[in-house]
């Protein structure tokens, strides 16, 4: 840990996300370097493990990490905005930022939420929602765009599509194999182009306007330094749109989400 963030901080990397699960936030607090150069992002627990939980979990995050305050909370389900007890535990999190223990609010969605119409009602700083080079959904129908136009933080995640982007075709765990051909299209197209998946994968998220943060996960030093060097190299022009899985974008998604929460 000590070792990714040391990379992370000498390549000007100023943001790491965290969830409320496993040892993550604890290897943290035991491994910042003082002072830590990072501003943090949490994430609630499920709203059916209660408001007081989801709230007191927040906090607990912030003790884990022996930070005083963070950069960001988010509803880690946008689901539970739009259930009977969305506005309660909105306002938990609007009194969290007023007490100064975060900076700003928001919440992890999908496409299938509307993210741009829960953000018109609750009015977040930060949305989190996945687009990447096979499912591009949320920059063609405008949700980025409009997003960003409301003043909302778009952080952008599963840009590497959960490893799809590397995974060759006889490899695909069972549930994908159905995407075979096309992907093995998408990697033709890479090939061709004289571009790698990784480097594909970055030169999409990081150039789409409005988005604000590119988030991707790390389980190694030599790993995001691999990262880095695919987010610095030159891409030659490609024609993004060919490579998106067009009407295999929501049988993805479907698929990638239920991967998520298993």
């Amino acid at each position: 840990m000590r070792q990714i963030l040391q990379t992370a901080s000498d390549a000007g990397i100023s943001m790491v996300a965290t969830k409320p699960t496993g040892d993550g936030e604890r290897l943290l607090g035991q491994s910042w370097p003082f002072p830590s150069p990072f501003r943090v992002s949490v994430r609630t627990v499920e709203l059916s493990e209660g408001l007081d939980r989801a709230e007191a979990r927040a906090r607990r995050s912030l003790e884990h990490m022996g930070l005083p305050r963070g950069d960001v909370v988010l509803v880690q389900n946008a689901n539970d905005l739009a259930g009977e007890e969305g506005r309660a535990l909105w306002n938990r999190l609007q009194g969290l930022k007023e007490r100064g223990l975060f900076r700003k609010i928001g919440f992890i969605a999908s496409i299938e939420d509307s993210p741009a119409v829960l953000a018109r009602r609750f009015q977040p700083d930060v949305v989190q929602l996945p687009c990447n080079v096979l499912d591009q959904r949320a920059r063609k129908n405008g949700t980025i765009e409009s997003l960003a136009e409301m003043g909302v933080g778009v952080h952008l995640s599963s840009v590497f599509a959960k490893g799809l982007l590397f995974t060759t075709s006889d490899r695909l765990p069972e549930g994908f194999r159905a995407f075979a051909p096309s992907l093995s299209r998408v990697r033709r197209r890479m090939a061709e182009a004289c571009v790698d998946p990784m480097q594909a994968a970055l030169t999409y998220g990081l150039n789409l306007p409005g988005v604000e943060r590119v988030i991707v996960k790390v389980n190694s030093a030599p790993q995001l330094r691999a990262i880095l060097a695919a987010s610095y190299a030159p891409c030659a022009d490609i024609d993004w749109s060919s490579m998106a899985l067009e009407d295999s974008s929501a049988a993805l998604s479907a698929r990638l989400r239920v991967v998520n929460a298993a």
